[in-house]
């Protein structure tokens, strides 16, 4: 009967994968797929950095690792069957095993706080322009040795936990259920040809965007020059950052991200620059030095980053506490689940009680064989810890060893909470983790002894391990559910996670020698974690005046919204959608307007795109976001050597008022006239 199938089960996918071998954990793991990895790696850690550095923040890259992952092997199998050549076929393990190696690559750009908490130990970026104990330039070599001794901790910290969570508590994982759907329909006859489709639109999107951003680099030879600078809405609203600028990036997060998200982000954009801005610009003189600049964190910018800080840490502060309430509820509903389930089998034989299905059945077999004991775990977290609590006090001298033994002993509780509220929402909340971290080590060890940047070392060491428990839990949902081995899904993670310690501060150093020489990157989140490592070192007398008399309004204003979404999302009322996000608020506050209002745009596409064809843009929109994505990311690259360089574009496309560009034409008649 099981071999046939039961009705009563309902559809099952791992039908169709019924009579494939499923290969042993050490057969996974191919030279192919890490060749694959280090490629696919380098490009999507490019795109991520670029995507930091601009605006502080990276969408998931799961979909465009599978389906670039499923292309570049492809193409290497049918190029071997073409000559003739022997070779393993292409199975979902595989597909799995490099998907998950380079997430596991690219998502350091974020957790390894790249674009935040790292940048904001430079010399640049920092409020009070000291030096000595309260700054670290960054260096190739120190990055590289840092990220080796504390990215892989997190790993052994949560693999006890797999079972409980997977198996025992089935949380949902949506990112790794997602992915996981997704490569299991690629590895069949109708997803095959699904896949084709989706990796050609999303090849064209790449190719449209690279071509794009190529194309607009020509016209940039000068300051505000360019196609992305036309004044969409106006000269006086372009003043204030609102106008669209064409940017590929910024319409394919729109595409991806759900649309309250832009609209959150285009609301909190229209706060900060067009209704409070201007009331504190108008008090320029009295609360600040007029001979600050707009951008100094002493100027109007340091009353923007302390508000979005106060909208972070209070929807931060309410997402937190919220975790063990929105445990037990799901605890009683997986009770009422079981509950009802036993009703249904009470007339059944004893083989029929437990109610799970074939594919239930077939990926808890697979995943409990290839066991890693939890002895294993705790011996190589001790072990790890030990090397990294004795070599970083000598990297970091404003760090001790009690610092990182503290750290140590309370990193894996927050890493299992994390990991559990990453499995019911969804969201990664190691940002909310990384704020508290930083306000508490800085606390502790002053700013006399080098509290700014002890706090900002311990956030980084804390947060790897907080942000590696919450990934690799989504992708060992993956591994369930595509029947690939736990321990391949180690290695893997452990092989992506190498690949990243080496390519990310790379790719670091070549995007802060561009940043550094042309000022093109804003890297918002930079700033934001200097002033909170500031305020937790006891630096509250270096923030502007009333900046924090200002944020204990919006400190309240976002739990209490935070609170009524979240009940308003739990019974379902229509005002729901009509409530924006807080978190994404916060977001709009650092960004330039022009960011959100690309976003803004990128969902109007998706919203009559869906309109016009429901499930194309369901089968296509995510791939061309993705495509889209990666085209103006890959140009990051040679864009910034270019500008290391000092490569020049050789024209200038700029738009000025009518009075100002009457002044230009008699300025440039003079000058022929003088000449003649």
């Amino acid at each position: 009967m099981e071999a046939i199938g039961d009705p009563r089960e309902g559809p099952s996918t791992e039908r169709a994968f019924e009579g494939e071998t499923i290969q042993a954990w050490t057969e996974q793991i191919t030279v192919r797929s890490v060749v694959a990895s280090i490629l696919l790696g380098t490009i999507l850690s490019s795109v991520g950095m670029n995507l930091i550095f601009m605006s502080g923040m990276a969408p998931s890259l799961n979909i465009p690792a599978a389906m670039l992952s499923l292309f570049l092997l492809k193409i290497w199998t049918h190029i071997l069957r073409r000559f003739n050549v022997f070779h393993q076929p292409f199975t979902r393990q595989e597909n799995t095993i490099i998907q998950t190696c380079v997430v596991a690559c690219a998502s350091m750009v974020s957790s390894g706080g790249f674009g935040s908490f790292m940048l904001s130990m430079s010399p640049r970026e920092t409020v009070e322009n000291k030096i000595g104990t309260d700054v670290s330039a960054p260096s190739l070599g120190k990055l590289i040795v840092f990220y080796f001794l504390i990215s892989f901790v997190g790993l052994f910290a949560i693999v006890p936990m797999r079972k409980t969570m997977i198996i025992r508590h089935r949380l949902t994982y949506a990112t790794g259920t997602a992915t996981a759907h997704l490569i299991n329909s690629f590895h069949t006859p109708q997803g095959a040809q699904q896949a084709k489709r989706q990796v050609c639109v999303m090849l064209q999107s790449l190719a449209g965007s690279l071509c794009w951003d190529t194309f607009q680099w020509f016209y940039t030879g000068g300051p505000d020059c360019g196609l992305a600078y036309i004044p969409t809405f106006g000269l006086k609203a372009y003043q204030k950052g609102f106008y669209f600028n064409f940017s590929p990036t910024y319409i394919g997060v729109g595409m991806i991200c759900p649309k309250f998200v832009s609209v959150s982000m285009l609301v909190g954009s229209i706060l900060s620059s067009a209704v409070m801005l201007p009331y504190i610009e108008y008090k320029k003189g009295v609360w600040y030095n007029s001979s600050y600049k707009e951008s100094s964190m002493m100027g109007s910018n340091g009353y923007r980053v302390i508000i979005s800080i106060a909208l972070m840490l209070g929807d931060g502060l309410f997402q937190l506490l919220m975790i063990p309430f929105k445990t037990i509820r799901n605890l009683r509903r997986k009770q009422e689940q079981l509950a009802a389930a036993t009703n249904c089998f009470r007339g059944l034989d004893a083989i029929r009680r437990p109610g799970l299905s074939f594919d239930d059945r077939r990926r808890t077999h697979v995943f409990l064989k290839d066991n890693i004991p939890s002895s294993y775990a705790i011996i190589g977290y001790t072990i790890l810890a030990t090397v990294s609590t004795i070599a970083i006090p000598h990297i970091y001298n404003q760090i001790k060893y009690q610092h990182m033994i503290v750290a140590y002993i309370f990193a894996p509780l927050l890493a299992f909470c994390n990991a559990y509220g990453t499995g019911i929402t969804d969201l990664n909340l190691y940002p909310q983790y990384a704020k508290i971290v930083i306000l508490i080590f800085g606390f502790w060890i002053n700013a006399a002894k080098g509290g700014v940047i002890g706090g900002l070392v311990i956030c980084a060491v804390m947060t790897l391990i907080i942000a590696t428990a919450g990934d690799f839990m989504q992708d060992l949902k993956t591994s369930y559910l595509t029947l690939t081995s736990p321990r391949s899904m180690f290695i893997a993670q452990a092989i992506g996670t190498a690949i990243g310690c080496i390519i990310n501060p790379i790719i670091f150093c070549v995007f802060y020698n561009c940043y550094k020489s042309t000022g093109t990157y804003p890297a918002p989140f930079a700033r934001v974690y200097r002033v909170i490592a500031l305020v937790g070192a006891g630096g509250f007398k270096e923030l502007p005046k009333y900046s924090i008399a200002l944020s204990i309004p919006f400190f309240v204003v976002a739990i209490a919204v935070s609170a009524i979404r979240d009940v308003a999302v739990h019974k379902n009322w229509r005002i729901q959608y009509y409530i924006p996000s807080i978190a994404a608020m916060s977001v709009g506050f650092l960004v330039s307007p022009t960011t959100s209002i690309d976003m803004f745009v990128g969902s109007l596409i998706l919203g009559a795109w869906n309109r016009a064809d429901e499930e194309s843009a369901k089968l296509l929109a995510p791939v061309v976001a993705s495509g889209l994505i990666c085209g103006e990311g890959i140009f990051a690259i040679p864009y910034s050597l270019l500008g290391i360089y000092n490569i020049n574009p050789p024209m200038c496309i700029r738009f000025l008022d009518s009075d100002v560009n009457l002044k230009v034409d008699l300025l440039l008649a003079k000058q022929a006239l003088s000449r003649s």
